[in-house]
């Protein structure tokens, strides 16, 4: 019986521990934030950041808009420029896929309209057909008064339904922030992040 036990024991430490290894190996990193940052603006001079803390009645309305309460205090706008005119914005998040997080990078007009959607880092084994160019670029042209939601002017992607459904979530929340953050008051705070 002892020799048994330690068997079984031993056989699920063994797959705990081939499983945390093969979840390891599945993350592949595409971009690092500063090459999303270069690759969506390399004929800006600088980029720069803002950052957004909401207040309280802010929180409120932006859980309001997106349907569920904001899990971070603050949110990080890059901030694109050459001379003194805006080239766009970019908005890095993540958002919880089936198991694990997926780092992701929206391009944003200097008005908001999404121009491009990236994966930075996948983490599943499986879905990371959301990274096809067909599924990014539903996002395309769409804005804080678009509804974005899944199944309905975004088609999600058999096979990896709850990572379609992510990047949904994600590009909804910064189109949303951006409108809250960018469009509807004055820039709180520029620094210096990188220049390209």
């Amino acid at each position: 019986m002892k020799v048994v036990f330690n068997f079984v024991f031993a056989a699920a430490l063994f797959a705990t521990l081939a499983a945390g290894a093969s979840r390891a190996e599945a993350e592949t990193t595409y971009f690092t934030t500063r090459g999303v940052l270069k690759e969506f603006f390399s004929d800006s001079d600088k980029v720069t950041y803002q950052r957004f803390t909401p207040t309280k009645d802010e929180r409120k309305t932006l859980q309001k808009r997106l349907g569920y309460a904001l899990a971070k205090n603050s949110y990080v706008f890059y901030v694109a420029k050459t001379g003194d005119v805006v080239d766009g914005y970019a908005f890095i998040g993540e958002e919880l896929g089936q198991h694990l997080p997926i780092t992701f990078a929206v391009k944003l007009s200097p008005a908001g309209k999404v121009l491009r959607q990236e994966i930075m880092v996948y983490r599943e084994q499986r879905g990371d057909e959301v990274r096809d160019k067909r599924f990014r670029d539903q996002f395309k042209g769409k804005t804080a008064d678009d509804p974005i939601v899944a199944n309905d002017d975004i088609d999600c992607i058999s096979g990896a339904t709850i990572s379609s459904h992510a990047m949904v979530v994600g590009v909804r929340r910064a189109v949303v922030l951006f409108d809250e953050a960018i469009s509807s008051r004055p820039p709180v705070r520029v620094s210096r992040a990188s220049k390209n």
